[in-house]
């Protein structure tokens, strides 16, 4: 037969100090690489042009830049066409007042698509 006891002694942990520099090294290395990931979220944009002629397209823009500074653009090319959206809307009704007005800017062509968005992280 086995007799076993059990004795509880104190027991005393020393850490070592260079983990918690490690832990903080990780976490600022997890806050840069995650911050991609925070900034872009599904939402909306307005499609204002989608032409075949680049300096077409490029004089839109620059009438959108004088015109709606607050609205940043973005030109894709998908050959043949380039693309001209503009804005970072999260929802639909908080694109509406700028898709009015751009609808009247620029009668053929202007509506509202789902995009990834910018957005400034909180």
């Amino acid at each position: 037969m086995y007799n076993g006891f059990a004795y509880a002694q104190d027991s005393l942990i020393h850490r070592d100090p260079r983990v918690d520099s490690l832990i903080k090294k990780q976490i600022q290395i997890n806050e840069v690489t995650t911050r991609d990931s925070r900034r872009n979220i599904p939402g909306y944009r307005i499609q204002v042009a989608n032409l075949t002629d680049r300096n077409q397209v490029f004089a839109i823009k620059t009438r959108i830049y004088q015109s709606y500074p607050e609205l940043k653009p973005y030109l894709i090319y998908q050959p043949p066409n380039y693309k001209l959206k503009v804005g970072n809307f999260k929802t639909p009704e908080e694109a509406e007042p700028y898709l009015q007005k751009l609808t009247q800017d620029f009668p053929s062509g202007v509506y509202l698509v789902h995009d990834i968005i910018e957005v400034k992280p909180d």
